[in-house]
């Protein structure tokens, strides 16, 4: 079998895939806006909305097109096994060269981008507040975060594969489970890295969220205000952590843009994902990714034919790491059908908690605005929603809220 152009053509398919779902998305920009949401933006902003729209999905187009064009130039001209050769033949080192070089190059081209989108579209239409200091060490910062993940895990991956052989599946799938509910533990922590953080002031605001906690005697271990205005202007809440981490993150932005009725509506429904352990679930839900990821894994090392296609003399681990992200474009977008769906139902009934809760008003008008201030796609035809949605078009909420 010619791997080489096997991957190429994997690689190929999911940036055709990416393309496809951009053109749909300009095309229905242009759908009737639907009679519960029309009074969400005025002419004036609707025409804004869709310049807004097609500049976005015109820059992902560019970039995903730059994007496949060095990939492909580096598989094909066996950029990555030349680079390996610059190192002696550890297999932990040769892991990490590897690694780092193709993290390092994807970082770059993506801040690029990135940085044409925060500091060019989003700073056009208003939403940008980020310097261009703060942005640049964004970008260190996921570089770092990124090169440690993945050099963590492919080192492991080597050194469980090497000692106990095909049972690296399980293992490995294991492994990740565990990390990646590690990590969703220490969220919290991780996340105050580059963001400042402050308890909601005492008040009727905060009173009522305290009563609706302890109506359903669920413990958190705080409610917090997130300095997100530092780097946008767009609304958000959510929960994050586990046990007794387990924090209400609400964003100075949503905090100053809504009446407490409506503050007080999100609350009720992100509550409802707490109750229902919506956060919990999708966690085991991911097990099947990662049981999947790790069966690509293993036949990433297993067959040391992938690797001399490419210019190795024998299997590289962290080369295995990029062949896995090929593979993976195209098995997430099929798995993420099934997630999203669960995805959109878990929504739907946290919007009911809402509405058990007296809130059902204040979580229309406050969707509204959050609609209105985070530019949100008001007709999405039906094809990007089960493909692209986890949570479904603002239309379908309120109708549903309104039964």
């Amino acid at each position: 079998m010619n791997w080489k152009l096997l991957m190429l053509l994997l690689l190929t398919l999911e940036h055709i895939y990416r393309l496809v779902l951009n053109l749909e998305t300009i095309r229905s920009a242009k759908n009737p806006t639907p009679k519960n949401v029309a009074d969400v933006f005025d002419a004036e902003t609707y025409t804004r909305w869709r310049a807004y729209c097609a500049a976005k999905c015109r820059l992902q187009i560019f970039s995903d097109v730059c994007l496949w064009a060095v990939m492909v130039l580096l598989l094909v001209f066996n950029v990555h096994a030349a680079v390996a050769s610059l190192v002696s033949s550890n297999v932990f080192l040769q892991l990490i060269v590897v690694l780092a070089f193709h993290t390092l190059a994807e970082t770059i081209l993506e801040a690029l981008f990135g940085y044409f989108d925060t500091m060019g579209i989003e700073q056009r239409y208003g939403f940008n507040r980020s310097t261009k200091k703060t942005f640049f060490l964004d970008q260190l910062r996921s570089l770092m975060i990124g090169l440690i993940i993945s050099i963590g895990l492919m080192s492991l991956l080597a050194w469980i594969y090497g000692a106990l052989g095909d049972w690296v599946i399980l293992l490995f799938a294991g492994a990740v489970f565990v990390f990646t509910l590690i990590i969703s533990f220490l969220y919290p922590i991780f996340s105050r890295v580059g963001n400042k953080f402050e308890p909601l002031p005492d008040g009727e605001l905060k009173e009522n969220l305290t009563a609706l906690l302890e109506k359903h005697n669920y413990k958190v271990k705080a409610i917090e205000v997130m300095d997100a205005s530092r780097r946008t202007t767009k609304l958000n809440a959510y929960f994050t952590g586990f046990g007794k981490m387990k924090t209400i993150v609400l964003y100075d932005n949503l905090v100053n843009a809504m009446s407490t009725d409506e503050i007080c509506a999100v609350f009720a429904h992100e509550l409802g994902h707490g109750l229902h352990k919506d956060v919990l679930k999708q966690q085991i839900m991911n097990l099947g990714n990662l049981l999947l990821m790790s069966v690509l894994v293993w036949l990433m090392v297993k067959e040391p034919l992938l690797h001399t296609a490419f210019g190795f003399n024998a299997v590289n681990y962290g080369f295995s790491f990029v062949l896995l992200g090929i593979c993976m474009g195209i098995t997430q977008p099929l798995t993420g059908i099934l997630t999203n769906a669960y995805s959109r139902h878990a929504e739907y009934r946290a919007d009911r908690q809402a509405a058990k809760e007296g809130y059902g008003t204040g979580l229309v008008t406050g969707l509204k605005k959050l609609a209105r201030e985070n530019f949100a796609h008001l007709s999405p035809s039906p094809i990007l929603v089960v493909l692209e949605y986890s949570h479904p078009p603002l239309s379908a909420r309120i109708a549903a809220l309104e039964e």
